[in-house]
C-alpha cells in the first residue's frame, strides 16, 4: 500500500511560469486527505523561500519544510561528515541554506573541508572551475559534494547545461568521486523517506524525467508515476525503464489513488 507521495516540481506542478491544469486542486486534495508528502527538486539556483513564493503566485501554497532540495540534503550530510570550512560554487541565492557553516573566503586556494557544486549557469568560468580543481587537489582532499547530477534542463531560452557536466569534469580531473545530494542519487530519495518516516516501498514518486525521477526512484525501492507533462517525450516509453503508473498529468492522481484504495 502506498502511504506517501514525493512530488517533482518543475514539469509536474508547473512548466516555466504556468501551473499545470489540476495541480492546485490535486494538492488541496492531498492536504485534505492528510497524505504524507514532500516536494523534491534538483534546483540549486534558488532557496526554498523563493520556490514557495513562486508556487504561491500560481495559487499553490506549501510549507518550506515540505521541500527537499539538494542544498537541504547536503547541509544535513555535511553537519555529520565534514569539517569546515566549505568552499561554495553555487548561486548566491542558495548560499543561505549553508549559513550555519564556516565558509572559505572566495579568494582562498586551499583549506576547504568540502567543495560544494551547484548550477552556476553563466557564472561558470575557466577561473572558477579551475579554482574548484585546485582546492580538490590539496592533501588531504576535501569532499566533493554535488547538488545534483542533472545533465541539462529546459529554460525559456532553450536547453541549458546543469551542474552534472561540471561535476563530471572535476571527477575526471581529480580522480575523486562526488557525494551526490540530488536526483538521481539514492541518498537523496533515502533522505526523503527518512524525513517522512515511511519506508521506500510505501512511497510513490511522481515525476516527468524517465531517468532522474522514475528509474532513480525505482532503484531506491519506490514505485514511480510518470506524467506526460514537462520534459516527457513519447520516446521515454520506448526505453527499458517502465513506470509503475502513467498519468496524462498530475490531475489523474486522485482518481488513481481512490481506485487503489
Amino acid at each position: 500500500m502506498i502511504k506517501g507521495i514525493l512530488f517533482d516540481l518543475d514539469g509536474v506542478l508547473y512548466v516555466s511560469e504556468r501551473a499545470i491544469d489540476g495541480a492546485h486542486s490535486t494538492l488541496e486534495w492531498v492536504e485534505r486527505q492528510g497524505i504524507p508528502h514532500l516536494f523534491l527538486t534538483n534546483t540549486t539556483s534558488r532557496p526554498r523561500s523563493a520556490i514557495v513564493d513562486k508556487l504561491a503566485g500560481m495559487g499553490m501554497h506549501i510549507d518550506p519544510g515540505a521541500i527537499l532540495t539538494p542544498a537541504v540534503a547536503a547541509s544535513r550530510w555535511l553537519a555529520c561528515n565534514v569539517e569546515e570550512p566549505l568552499a561554495l560554487f553555487i548561486p548566491g541565492a542558495t548560499r543561505s541554506e549553508f549559513s550555519i557553516f564556516e565558509l572559505l573566503p572566495e579568494s582562498a586556494m586551499a583549506g576547504a573541508g568540502a567543495v560544494i557544486l551547484g548550477d552556476l549557469g553563466h557564472g561558470w568560468t575557466f577561473e572558477r572551475l579551475n579554482r574548484a580543481f585546485i582546492l580538490l587537489m590539496q592533501a588531504p582532499a576535501p569532499a566533493l559534494v554535488a547538488l545534483g547530477m542533472t545533465r541539462y534542463w529546459r529554460s525559456e531560452q532553450g536547453l541549458q547545461l546543469d551542474a552534472g557536466p561540471f561535476v563530471k569534469a572535476l571527477e575526471y580531473a581529480t580522480g575523486l568521486d562526488a557525494v551526490v545530494m540530488g536526483k538521481p542519487a539514492r541518498a537523496f530519495f533515502d533522505s526523503a523517506a527518512s524525513l517522512l518516516g515511511i519506508i521506500p516501498s510505501e512511497l510513490l514518486m511522481i515525476g516527468d524525467d524517465i531517468q532522474g525521477d522514475i528509474a532513480a526512484a525505482q532503484a531506491s525501492g519506490m514505485r514511480a508515476a510518470l506524467v506526460r507533462t514537462g520534459k516527457f517525450s513519447e520516446t521515454d516509453l520506448q526505453q527499458e525503464i517502465i513506470p509503475d503508473v502513467l498519468f496524462d498529468s498530475i490531475a489523474n492522481l486522485r482518481a488513481w489513488w481512490e481506485q487503489q484504495e
